[in-house]
């Protein structure tokens, strides 16, 4: 079931579910907009020629108020907002239809697990054929939060757990 904002004002207000900072306007009927923070990675096209699933991939990181993302170029980025969300709890991060109108994906993966901590690493994709300028602390997507059936018996933990700041794919960590 989706979380409504009377129970998310609720859940914040006990401090069951955690968005810092947060200003009331952001809450919205049925999610909570979240801004762009001021850390961005950019996959270092020079340090290798192909990306492998297998091995760490490197980044040159950018801590900007302020960033432009060439046409039809990938790039991460951080929110501002340090997320905490309960063991009962799920979210979706959701692109705002302004920003999805300009070309600009927010996401593709989008999913928080129960348990989670710390901000969300957004995946940026410039699908116009303009460059996209971009500033910290606008709302550039959105969380919607649902409960579980019952608590997750094993909640998030994972290597992404407590990121202050745009984290690169660690998949070379998978365990298969």
């Amino acid at each position: 079931m989706i979380i409504s904002d009377k129970t998310l004002k609720k859940m914040i207000g006990t401090g069951e579910i955690q968005v810092t900072p947060l200003t009331e306007n952001q809450i919205q009927p049925a999610s909570i907009d979240v801004r762009l923070g001021s850390h961005f990675l950019k996959i270092d096209e020079h340090f290798m020629d192909a990306i492998t699933l297998d091995s760490e991939i490197h980044y040159n990181e950018i801590d900007a108020d302020e960033i432009v993302i060439p046409a039809h170029s990938f790039m991460l980025a951080t929110t501002q907002e340090y997320i905490k969300i309960p063991d009962n709890v799920t979210a979706f991060v959701e692109g705002r239809s302004s920003i999805g109108r300009i070309g600009l994906f927010i996401q593709n993966a989008g999913w928080v697990d129960p348990g989670f901590e710390g901000k969300i690493t957004l995946e940026l994709y410039n699908a116009n054929i303009l460059p996209i300028r971009l500033k910290a602390g606008k709302r550039i997507c959105q969380l919607v939060f649902a409960f579980m059936d019952e608590k997750a018996d094993n909640p998030y933990r994972g290597k992404y757990q407590g990121q202050n700041k745009a984290v690169g794919s660690q998949v070379y960590k998978d365990v298969d």
